[in-house]
């Protein structure tokens, strides 16, 4: 009788990975992960201690996966690069909508909040070369964008309305547009 093969880390993430596409974070269990490497439980107790530290390993991977996917697409050459990065986001929420849930709409509490976010601070770079202001300004920019963006991504993921690529388009650009003009004018909001 040939060996079992061994199961590692990666092939307990890789099946993770695969729930979560179909299901979503709800399908992840050990049961679960088990059937689909047609072993026992056993192997992925081997490797962590809890549900939980499988998760945290997962998300993690999913945050790689969508650097990458942000890196990729980006590149597009038919709108600026800052747009390409809305668009790029919301694309994420359609194209991965499990995958979006999980990194972007699940519950932080408890968690320890990232000093840093790769596709953010690039944003804000982008920003600040396409207009000139200074990082604060560009900073508090984006994340105005964000916010806005990930209210349609969220729409999207949700499958609560079919909004269309040209609208999504043209309200990146009149959000961004405003939101420039404000700041370049000095913000004179609160007066």
């Amino acid at each position: 009788m040939p060996p079992k093969a061994k199961i590692t880390k990666e092939n307990i993430i890789e099946a993770s990975l695969k729930l979560i596409r179909i299901g979503g974070i709800s399908m992840l269990n050990a049961r679960a992960i088990a059937n689909e490497l047609n072993c026992s439980t056993q192997p992925i107790f081997r490797h962590y201690a809890t549900m939980e530290e499988v998760k945290v390993d997962v998300i993690a991977k999913v945050g790689e996966y969508y650097n990458k996917y942000f890196d990729e697409h980006i590149k597009r050459q038919d709108v600026p690069p800052y747009k390409a990065s809305g668009l790029t986001y919301i694309q994420f929420a359609e194209d991965e909508k499990e995958f979006f849930k999980l990194l972007f709409m699940r519950d932080r509490t408890g968690e320890q909040v990232q000093e840093s976010d790769h596709s953010f601070d690039v944003a804000v770079k982008m920003i600040m070369t396409a207009t000139g202001l200074d990082y604060a300004t560009a900073n508090k920019i984006h994340l105005e964008m964000w916010i806005f963006a990930h209210g349609i991504a969220t729409i999207i993921a949700t499958s609560y309305l079919d909004l269309k690529d040209e609208m999504i388009s043209e309200f990146l650009t009149d959000a961004y547009q405003g939101a420039v003009q404000l700041y370049k004018k000095g913000d004179k909001r609160g007066e």
